[in-house]
This record gives structure tokens, sequence and C-alpha cells, in this order.
């Protein structure tokens, strides 16, 4: 009898050992003889040889199976321990899986086009109205470039900008007043990722989150980088913020003209670098529309009627 321990790698070990450890009491019927004893992320396995051998083989196509798609049945454990299927591939159109298990991709013609404007470039701006999938298809990229190592890190940023009102004097320490500027981030990257491994990530700074004016100095390298809401920064920022691209980088950069929260007196630095760089290679622009909006469906038609009034407006100017 021999004694082996089995560690769950960039998973959620509750979705391999299912609910109320269904998943783990069915590899326990399956592999008889073995002694199967789970914890945290880490399977301690003894028994016999021969068994413990093909038991690692279909623990490992499991976790990749979860890694892929971030789910698990019953039905998908009898299909590869029982040799019927082999490790599944991600389907083409899907960027990758929601923690739900529902496929993140596309869902517009436009979206598409961000899709392939970043295997084409390095760099792509991606400008539309809110609801239109920027930030949310930009984190899946992300995420699909870590878990196939084509890169090292992700790094998010956005400017700490107010939305129009004044929150004044925000207590904690720096995480904690920042964090407030940064949480649709967070938001998308839990939709993605399992809390465990995503807190494990951001401690190792594989993935990081940090305001604009963190940025400065730094040259980003092995990473996609992505930037946020701007058409709130200035044009000095902005200038800053592209030149920190490094070597193996792909850079998305987001923002929504009709969003612009600086002050009248100051020029956005998103519109001002779409001019500067609209016909330099390598450099990527996506423009979305209110048909690409993917939220309730009251948002489209909110989205709407402001451009309607904003038009009205300048014609009466």
């Amino acid at each position: 009898m021999i004694e082996k321990h089995i560690v769950l790698e960039d998973i959620d070990p509750v979705v391999f050992y299912g609910v109320g450890n269904s998943h783990l009491q069915m590899l326990k019927a399956l592999y008889p003889k073995l002694r199967i004893v789970a914890r945290d992320n880490v399977i301690r396995v003894l028994g016999d040889e021969e068994q413990m051998a093909a038991f690692e083989e279909s623990t490992e196509k499991l976790r990749q199976h979860v890694v892929h798609f971030n789910a698990l049945k019953e039905e998908d454990i009898l299909d590869i321990v029982k040799g019927k299927r082999t490790i599944d591939s991600v389907p083409e159109g899907v960027i990758c899986y929601s923690m739900s298990g529902r496929p993140i991709k596309p869902r517009s013609a436009n979206q598409q086009r961000l899709i392939e404007a970043y295997e084409q470039n390095d760099m792509v701006f991606a400008v539309g109205p809110a609801g239109t999938g920027k930030t949310y298809l930009s984190i899946a990229l992300a995420v699909k470039a870590l878990k196939e190592k084509t890169a090292k890190k992700i790094i998010l940023s956005r400017p700490a900008v107010e939305a129009g009102e004044k929150l004044g004097f925000l207590p904690g320490d720096m995480k904690d007043k920042i964090d407030p500027y940064l949480q649709p981030l967070y938001d998308a990257l839990e939709d993605m990722l399992p809390q465990a491994k995503l807190q494990d990530m951001m401690e190792k700074h594989v993935i990081q989150i940090a305001p604009l004016a963190f940025m400065r100095g730094r040259t980003l390298s092995d990473a996609v980088v992505i930037l946020d809401e701007a058409q709130n920064t200035t044009p000095a920022q902005i200038r800053m913020f592209l030149t920190r691209m490094g070597w193996n980088t792909k850079m998305i950069i987001t923002g929504d003209m009709t969003q612009i929260d600086l002050p009248h007196s100051q020029k956005s630095g998103l519109i001002e670098a779409l001019h500067i760089l609209n016909n330099v290679e390598g450099i990527g622009v996506v423009n979305l529309t209110g048909k690409d909006i993917v939220r309730h469906k009251l948002v489209t038609k909110i989205v709407n009627a402001y451009e309607e009034y904003d038009k009205e407006r300048i014609n009466q100017d």
C-alpha cells in the first residue's frame, strides 16, 4: 500500500468536491480499493498502487475540466473516469466561464470586434456607453491569458475620480480608501475566479488592482493591463499610462465619452489619445454603441433617451 497527497491547484475545491462532498463520495465509490480523505485543496489517498495511478490521472483530468469550466457535474466525472471523454477544450467563441459555469463570450458584432482587435493588436481602445461589456470582456480576456499562461499577471487600473458627488473623508488605510473606486473590477474578477484563488493571486501580486496614480515609474511587462474609465484621465495621465507598456504586454483602454466626470475646464485624456493615436499601427480602436448593451433592456432605452437629449441641447446652443 502506498500513500500520496494530491494538491488541487487553480480551482475552487468546493466545486471539485461537490455539494455535501457528493463528487468526492462518487470518486470513493469508483475507486473502492483506495482510502480517500480531502481537506481544503489537498486530497490524501492511501491504497492499491495500480488504482492509485488511475485515480491520479482521473483527478488531473477533472481538475483541468474545472479550470476550464468552473463547474463539475456527476456525468462529467463518470465520463472522464471511465475514459469516455478526453479533456474538454473551451468551445470556439467562448473566452472563459463564470463561477456559475456560464460561458462568457461576445454577444454582439462590436463585442466580437473587440475580441478580434485584442488578438490582432498589442493595444486596444474600447469606447462605448454603459452596459456594452467593455470592462467585463476585457477582464475575461485577461483571465483567459492568465489561465493559458500567455501572461504572467493582470494589472487593472482606473482613475480615482468621483462621479459627480463629493465622498469626503474615507476612513481606513490606503487600500480601504481606493477600493470604492475599484469595486467594479473586483466584481468582474469574482465572477470569473474562485474567491480563495483570487485572494491568493492578489496577495502574490499576480493580479494587481491600483489607482492610475500608482502606475508612474513602472514598466509593465508580461501582463495584460487594463485601464478602465479612461475618459476620466487627464492628457498627462493617459500619456504616462500608455508609455508604461513593456515587453510581451497587451493593453486595453476602456471609456465612455458620455460619462466624463472631470471638471469642465479639464480636457479628457482619452479624447486626446484617440485623436493622436488613431492611425498608429498596432493600436486597435473599437467603438461600441447602444446596440451592444447587454444589461437590463431599460439601460438601452435610458442611454438612447440621454443621447437624444444631448443632441437637442447641442442644437439649441
